[in-house]
């Protein structure tokens, strides 16, 4: 299986703070990565990194054999996001808004691209609306859409189904599968439903404190830690204690 994306001895630090702490993966074509930690741990800041938005301390980030760092500009087009901490713009519509970051992104057919992820994500009812009017699920319905605009083949997902209704939720991770096989997408995702991730995920990365302090396939990291399901793996790693 090809590998289209590496990070290599990973670091940021801000002052005195070490945000992410010499961190090494890849992820391969065609395969969604689970990253989890706590609030804090550096999940964000991996993704901006990885993104080109954040430059690192040390270490790099390499698109199918390309410097992240160096090549942004051109590497960006094949990439995209989704994240609960950047909101797209309030006063413009679902529509408007689709129609400025399709053109950002340079896609060719607007028009077409903005109905298909209209039909495949249940916007049709609040397209037209103003985006600072919708309620939290259907922002976030937007923001996938907003990160599939230009078709890319690498996808950082952070949190994608936060506050979306159970049904809705698993609508979306559905759709997730099904694109990403259709489209050999590589992903990394970002969340903290643990039932999410099993689904979702071939392999998952724990991080804590800036590190990764485990990693493996839900269900081998379940058994190596004598645990019933991977929540109670984050709790054990994350020694969160259940008793008040």
């Amino acid at each position: 299986m090809k590998t289209l994306i590496i990070v290599e001895n990973l670091s940021k630090n801000y002052s005195k703070k070490e945000a992410v702490k010499n961190i090494n993966f890849k992820i391969n074509e065609n395969e969604i990565l689970g990253l989890l930690g706590p609030n804090g741990c550096g999940k964000t800041t991996t993704i901006a990194m990885m993104l080109g938005l954040l430059k690192p301390t040390s270490g790099k980030v390499l698109i199918n054999g390309e410097d992240i760092d160096k090549n942004r500009i051109s590497l960006l087009h094949k990439m995209n996001f989704i994240s609960p901490y950047i909101e797209l713009p309030k006063k413009l519509s679902v529509k408007e808004n689709l129609i400025v970051y399709g053109h950002l992104y340079g896609v060719k057919k607007v028009k077409s691209r903005i109905e298909y992820l209209t039909e495949k994500l249940r916007l049709k009812e609040f397209l037209n609306k103003q985006t600072g009017e919708l309620s939290s699920g259907q922002k976030n319905r937007v923001s996938l859409a907003k990160a599939l605009i230009n078709d890319p083949s690498i996808l950082f997902l952070d949190e994608p189904t936060a506050s979306l209704d159970p049904e809705t939720g698993n609508y979306v991770r559905s759709f997730i599968e099904k694109i990403s096989k259709e489209k050999n997408m590589s992903i990394l995702l970002a969340s903290h439903n643990m039932d999410e991730v099993k689904r979702l995920c071939k392999n998952v990365l724990m991080m804590k404190d800036g590190e990764i302090i485990d990693k493996g396939a839900p269900n081998e990291l379940i058994k190596k830690h004598g645990k019933t399901n991977l929540e109670e793996v984050f709790l054990k790693l994350n020694k969160v204690d259940d008793e008040f």
